[in-house]
């Protein structure tokens, strides 16, 4: 075997040096779920007292942590379909739709709208109880959310137009 195949045999071989990556981000996707349930159970026994603005806030913090988990699921699957190896699924255990149809760029254009979209929610949060925030803080929380909106954007203009090439 000749010296270059040998160097592509172990750079193409290294790919799964980031297969720990992805099994320590389940442990992050478990810490999710145990704070989300902590939150859930810190709650119930306040429900019947808490106003409807106090009930929005607590919606979207969990709605939020629904989807900073589905991001990291999104991260961990397409991350290893697309740089380790595809999934085998047999018939009893059928493959997301999605993970068939994603590919890095968009991994890319999915990772930046869940993040405007949380961004977004984290935001609508701060608006509703405005009089624990600083006009500051909900500013830079704007500038964010619009940023990476128009990252999104300018992202999905650019895969669109390196399609149709």
């Amino acid at each position: 075997m000749s010296p270059t195949r040998i160097i592509e045999a172990i750079l193409f071989g290294g790919r799964w040096l980031i297969v720990p990556v992805y099994l320590a981000m389940l442990v992050l996707l478990g810490i999710i779920v145990v704070y989300f349930i902590g939150e859930l159970a810190h709650a119930l026994p306040t429900i019947a007292s808490i106003t409807e603005n106090q009930l929005l806030i607590f919606s979207l913090s969990l709605i939020d942590l629904s989807l900073t988990a589905n991001l990291v699921v999104l991260v961990i699957l397409s991350g290893y379909e697309n740089f380790v190896r595809k999934v085998a699924f047999d018939e009893s255990d059928p493959r997301p739709e999605w993970m068939s149809k994603i590919d890095f760029s968009g991994l890319k254009l999915k990772l930046l709208a869940s993040m405007t979209v949380i961004g977004a929610v984290h935001l609508l949060r701060s608006f509703l109880d405005v009089g624990n925030e600083s006009d500051r803080n909900l500013f830079w929380q704007l500038v964010i959310v619009l940023a990476f909106g128009l990252l999104s954007l300018v992202l999905a203009l650019t895969d669109r137009v390196e399609h149709k090439e």
